[in-house]
Order: structure tokens, then sequence, then C-alpha cells
């Protein structure tokens, strides 16, 4: 491979690294909007840890897990949220967890 072939390698990266930061925080800032309900934020969560371990599956090639496993490992602190909302002890409040 070239030296110029890898330089827009490189600077092609790079741009996509920029794109998921910016993805990145218009999805934290959507999390915060007035009037997203619950299926919408819990959909704009999940976008958001697809975009990171995209980050890290771009940054540090062998690293990110599959979308199955990150798919299998959310819905596992999803179910364990749940049973700590339901346990929660009278008058304790509990929100929702932002992942």
């Amino acid at each position: 491979m070239s030296q110029a072939t890898t330089f827009i390698i490189e600077r092609e990266r790079q741009t996509l690294l920029q794109q998921l930061d910016t993805a990145e925080a218009a999805l934290r800032t959507n999390l915060h909007t007035h009037g997203v309900d619950e299926p919408g934020r819990t959909h704009i969560e999940r976008a958001l840890s697809h975009v990171r371990e995209a980050y890290i599956a771009i940054n540090e090639v062998g690293r990110a897990r599959s979308v199955q496993q990150l798919v299998s490992e959310l819905v596992k602190v999803e179910r364990l949220f749940e049973k700590v909302r339901q346990q929660a002890a009278p008058g304790v409040v509990t929100k929702p967890i932002t992942i």
C-alpha cells in the first residue's frame, strides 16, 4: 500500500471518528429533550451504545463487541435495573438509568 493510500485511509478514518463524536453529542443532547417519551428515550440510549461501540470498533481494531454481544449485555443490564426498581424500599424513588 502506498503512502498516499495510507494517508487517505487514515484521513477517512479520522473523519468517521469525528462524525461518531458528533452523533454521540447529538444523541446525548436529545436524551434531555422534553417531550421524549420512555420508548423514545430507550431507543436513543440504545443508539448511543451502538455509536460508542462503533467508535471502539474503528479506533481499537479487535476490541469491540459484536452487535449480538452488545445487545445481549444491554438486555442483561436493563433486566437487572428493572429488578432493582421492583425491589426498591417503600419511599425510595429510582429513576431510569441512562446507559
